[in-house]
């Protein structure tokens, strides 16, 4: 259950950042999630509303400094244009779109040919060629993710149970204290040792389920430049998106 508000703008300088807030019912306190939509302010439900904007006055800095990134990042991880010759990121390879238009066609249908990657649909757009290309991307990460996790857990004498694929806006993975695996399809996007780090860390919570220094210091035995990688994410991870 959640309840959301308008957007309600703060002054930052010259400017405003306009904000959005929800109530979650799993909050224990407030948080600001920044990314490619917006900045959103997620507040316990019993919040009052009027601690909302002392609570983002205080984090403006964060947020101006986090939107200039994401601003810097745009222009080097800019979305590609979803049409034909254009290309699209996988694993840090690039793959040129041949799209077919066939009016006919039932189901849109995706297939990658070496380099290329052939795409099927029925309309033009790129409503239609974004639909299907994330259900090939899910797909490919079902195998991508699924490959590497049997690796990883097997160099950690370990197990996991099920593995889920989802779409989350401000989330990469998660390891439930059951072993329950789930991670975001669209870190296909990103180079592939930014997918062996996020698998690498899921699996150190299956023996150390918070981020202690236990838990880092267990990471750092199984991923070489962690944290390289890991500021990869907060620095371009909002670009990660078709």
């Amino acid at each position: 259950m959640s309840e959301v508000a308008g957007l309600t703008p703060i002054v930052a300088g010259v400017s405003s950042i306009p904000y959005s807030v929800r109530r979650s019912e799993r909050a224990r306190r407030a948080r600001i999630q920044v990314s490619a939509e917006g900045v959103e302010v997620v507040v316990p439900r019993r919040l009052p509303i009027r601690d909302v904007e002392p609570f983002v006055e205080e984090k403006r800095a964060w947020i101006e400094r986090t939107l200039r990134r994401m601003r810097e990042a745009e222009e080097e991880f800019a979305p590609a244009r979803l049409a034909d010759g254009e290309a699209v990121p996988y694993l840090g390879e690039r793959l040129t779109l041949d799209v077919r238009i066939e009016l006919d066609r039932v189901r849109a249908h995706v297939a990658r040919r070496g380099e290329r990657l052939e795409v099927k649909v029925s309309a033009p757009g790129a409503a239609a060629m974004r639909e299907a290309l994330e259900r090939w991307y899910r797909r490919r990460a079902r195998v991508e993710v699924g490959s590497r996790l049997d690796a990883a857990v097997a160099r950690a004498g370990r197990s996991y149970r099920g593995l889920q694929i989802r779409g989350q806006r401000s989330r990469w993975a998660s390891c439930s204290s059951t072993g329950a695996m789930s991670f975001n399809w669209r870190l296909l996007l990103a180079p592939s040792d930014i997918l062996d780090y996020v698998v690498e860390h899921e699996v150190a919570h299956l023996d150390v389920h918070d981020h202690s220094e236990r838990f880092w210091d267990l990471l750092a035995s199984r991923s070489d430049g962690w944290e390289v990688h890991e500021a990869w994410l907060r620095r371009h991870g909002h670009s990660l998106r078709l």
